[in-house]
């Protein structure tokens, strides 16, 4: 989701400019008042004129985004997207998956689409290790569709997000997406480039 302001936050009575960030699950504020906030401590969600307005563990908060801005951040605290939404999966999508799915999450999404063995729309790439994702992106250099390449989270695994990006963008592909699949793992979107 990705989406971001620079407001006039209030806090428990405290007033302070921040930095809002609106994540895929979290709400994060920046700046005089810094907080990582889950949509599901979010408490009685409401826009008020101008602000958007909740509580979270007992305490009053109120962000000054605006009345539109708002109403839309209103909406996707309470109905965030699904994997299979962020990642584009649905009943039409055609799906080719590349390696082995070792995520439930990721299981359950590609459940709402099309699998096939070859010639997909999208390619859903999982990857372990540097041969992995040549592999992935070698079948990706036959598609015309976007591709998902899916790998663990954090430090000390055979593939990691600066690895999997300088792959992408040397088989001539453009990163254009990041979402989180899970705790433990997580997917970047690579669509073909433009000639």
């Amino acid at each position: 989701m990705g989406r971001e302001c620079v407001c006039q936050c209030e806090w428990a009575g405290t007033v302070a400019e921040v930095k809002a960030l609106l994540e895929t699950h979290e709400i994060v504020l920046r700046g005089g008042i810094r907080r990582r906030i889950p949509f599901r401590a979010v408490r009685q969600i409401r826009v008020k004129g101008e602000a958007l307005r909740f509580m979270v563990e007992g305490e009053a908060v109120a962000l000054m985004l605006g009345a539109a801005t708002a109403e839309k951040w209103a909406n996707a605290v309470k109905n965030p997207p699904t994997l299979a939404q962020k990642l584009g999966l649905s009943k039409e999508t055609t799906v080719q998956v590349v390696g082995e799915v070792l995520d439930e999450a990721l299981e359950e999404a590609l459940q709402e689409s099309d699998r096939v063995k070859t010639g997909g729309g999208l390619i859903v790439a999982c990857v372990e290790t540097p041969a992995g994702l040549a592999k992935a992106l070698k079948t990706a250099a036959g598609g015309a569709g976007p591709v998902w390449i899916v790998y663990r989270k954090g430090p000390g695994h055979g593939v990691n997000e600066a690895a999997v990006r300088a792959a992408g963008l040397a088989a001539g592909l453009v990163d254009t997406k990041v979402a989180a699949v899970s705790a433990v793992f997580t997917a970047m979107r690579f669509n073909h480039r433009r000639s």
